[in-house]
């Protein structure tokens, strides 16, 4: 099924039992545990007549699966700037990185009231590699995440690990904690989030 999305794209589990040749049930059933497993996604397509279908493609975590050399080619990018312009100015850059995931972040749990927003997050995060789940709380709750997309990177910088940690509570409008963390052994890393007083992100308290 893996190799069906990444080879043919974006499909309906229709069009994925007629590539494999399998029944449409057997087709759902897989797709059901890669979406589960934070492999796979889903979207509404609109067909133009009849009922809407649904396209599912791999996500961050997904394609992460698949050989790639992004690590080796990313850790000589930056070995090269340390090189020219010291450790700071490598940090500085890869915590930029977060700047893009907290706008999209900030896009997604736009409106939606604190019960919602942390689930919200953990699809976008999910997207991104991360694999997230939430564990709720009357204040908020726990979002882990069980993969790190740049771990390659973070056990050389670690210091990018506290931009993560930033990013998440300006987009979530809510006081962020690590209490697991996979650098030091951890099969995850997981922050406790509480939701201040007003319970909204700083984005929309600017523009309030």
């Amino acid at each position: 099924m893996l190799l069906a999305l990444k080879y043919g794209g974006r499909a309906s589990a229709r069009e994925l039992a007629v590539r494999l040749g399998l029944s449409l049930n057997a087709v759902r059933h897989h797709l059901k545990e890669l979406e589960q497993g934070g492999l796979a996604a889903y979207e509404r397509r609109n067909n133009g007549v009849g009922a809407p279908s649904f396209a599912y493609r791999l996500t961050g975590a997904g394609e992460s699966l698949f050989p790639r050399r992004y690590d080796a080619v990313l850790n000589d990018l930056l070995d090269d700037v340390v090189d020219r312009s010291g450790r700071a100015e490598a940090v500085h850059l890869l915590a930029s990185r977060f700047d893009g995931l907290s706008r999209r972040l900030a896009t997604a749990v736009a409106g939606a009231p604190p019960s919602e927003r942390l689930e919200l997050a953990a699809r976008v995060l999910t997207d991104e590699g991360f694999m997230a789940e939430v564990v709720s709380s009357d204040d908020g709750g726990t979002l882990i995440h069980r993969n790190c997309p740049i771990q390659a990177v973070a056990e050389r910088f670690p210091e990018i690990c506290a931009a993560e940690a930033r990013c998440l509570a300006q987009a979530l409008g809510a006081e962020v904690e690590r209490r697991g963390y996979i650098l030091t052994g951890c099969g995850a890393c997981a922050y406790r989030v509480r939701f201040t007083d007003s319970g909204r992100p700083e984005h929309e308290l600017e523009h309030a």
